[in-house]
């Protein structure tokens, strides 16, 4: 595995090159397809150095990881327009990637544990440094603490573990069994801040809608995953008291999606919609995981890759319109098809993957975690009808009230798009529906 952390640790210096921006996306892209020729279509570890590795799962992750950041300098290029620090930005960028690459590649908890954290500092100085609103550092603190206190005691159960059982090399850990509610709870808590389950969803719409769209897009598409990552790898050890406690996940994620529908349905702010979508599409992926079954882990694991191309997607095409418009209120962005015809297409077409109409991953994803949520319980069928129904009613909202209607009487044009943006949005959602073809490892990896 270190035959591709090292070329990240190498491009590093290119950053500061003067005019490199460029050179840098390509050379992501390259690495991109280099990884994606490794191939893996084994089930267990492989290109095992001291304390990498890769199966099946950090494949797709790492895979999504190299994707976005190549993307998210795609989409950034009002940085380098401007000369707002574009150095530091690709430093930040590259620096964010080498950690998230080594978090799904560790084949130890504590070494995950690291980069796990480590990945947050990147986030935040992205969040802080090239941000929108003075709001920005409140909506950092948010981020910090609340990732933070849930982490601790992560690692103190991850102590407790290793003590335990003398190892924390995770192959190994499919035989332990921890049945206290207390250790449960620790290892498991990180990971529903992360994803983040609701009840602790708040610093998520006021981190995305303070950062800037690579920032949006990295959250959106790389770091809401590790806690999904984090739950796969730690129900290896955690069968026994999940069996008996998982029941509370499964309800507040449920509950909490059907909630957050609603708020959906009342925003005004095109990005803070768009974030809490991802609150609603992450409850459904908690619950799916949390039933235990082989149907929810794969939808789950397959839903974590859609939904990052997807709501990477649809930040991408709320920053287009910000930068045309200059807000990004819908009571502003009115009537875009008057005002960008060519861009809504993309809108139409990522609006309906979010919603999962076929031939989306989407759709494949989300009927195989309803599978595994009503075989699980017939009573979550319930808010299961109501969750699909408004993920549907506010994605329309979303789409209709922004595209159609009378044109806000501040835009006197017509503007359309860059190749450069129509290549962005290309790149996020033909994968995305490319991906339904070959789903073998998207769905049968478990």
């Amino acid at each position: 595995m270190l035959k591709l952390l090292l070329p990240i640790l190498f491009l590093i210096p290119t950053c500061f090159v003067y005019r490199g921006w460029w050179m840098v996306q390509s050379i992501l892209f390259l690495m991109t397809f280099g990884f994606m020729l490794m191939g893996m279509n084994n089930l267990f570890y492989a290109d095992l150095s001291y304390f990498l590795g890769c199966d099946v799962l950090s494949y797709g992750l790492i895979l999504l990881s190299f994707w976005i950041c190549a993307l998210m300098i795609t989409a950034s290029e009002g940085i380098y327009r401007v000369r707002v620090y574009e150095g530091f930005f690709l430093f930040m960028v590259l620096v964010l990637l080498m950690l998230l690459y080594c978090t799904f590649s560790s084949v130890n908890l504590f070494m995950f544990y690291l980069f796990f954290e480590s990945s947050l500092i990147p986030t935040l100085f992205l969040i802080l440094g090239w941000g929108y609103q003075p709001e920005r550092l409140q909506a950092g603190v948010y981020l910090l603490f609340y990732t933070l206190l849930a982490s601790l005691p992560l690692l103190v159960g991850l102590f407790y573990l290793g003590d335990v059982n003398n190892s924390l090399f995770i192959p190994m850990c499919r035989g332990w069994s921890v049945s206290y509610v207390v250790c449960y709870l620790a290892l498991i808590l990180a990971f529903l801040v992360k994803m983040p389950m609701f009840l602790v969803h708040l610093w998520l719409p006021k981190a995305h809608v303070e950062a800037p769209v690579s920032g949006s897009m990295i959250l959106a598409g790389v770091l809401l995953k590790l806690g999904g990552y984090g739950l796969l790898r730690m129900f290896g050890v955690l069968t026994l008291s999940g069996l008996s406690y998982n029941f509370v996940w499964v309800g507040i994620s449920l509950v909490g999606g059907v909630l957050v529908s609603f708020i959906c349905l009342r925003q005004t702010d095109l990005k803070a919609l768009i974030a809490y979508s991802s609150v609603a599409h992450m409850g459904i992926v908690l619950g799916g995981l949390m039933t235990m079954t082989y149907w929810g882990f794969c939808g789950s694991f397959a839903l974590m890759i859609a939904h990052g191309l997807c709501s990477s997607g649809l930040f991408c095409l709320a920053n287009i319109t910000y930068e045309r418009a200059g807000s990004r209120s819908l009571l502003i962005n009115r009537g875009l098809m008057n005002f960008m015809p060519s861009m809504t297409l993309w809108w139409f077409l990522l609006s309906s993957c979010n919603m999962a109409a076929p031939p989306s991953l989407n759709l494949l994803s989300e009927i195989s975690l309803l599978n595994s949520l009503v075989a699980w319980s017939w009573v979550s069928m319930l808010m299961l009808a109501l969750l699909s129904f408004f993920s549907a009613a506010y994605t329309l909202y979303l789409y209709s009230y922004s595209q159609h209607g009378s044109v806000y009487s501040g835009l006197y044009a017509c503007a359309s798009g860059y190749v450069r943006e129509y290549l962005l949005l290309f790149l996020h959602w033909f994968p995305l529906n490319l991906l339904i073809l070959k789903s073998e490892p998207c769905m049968l990896w478990v």
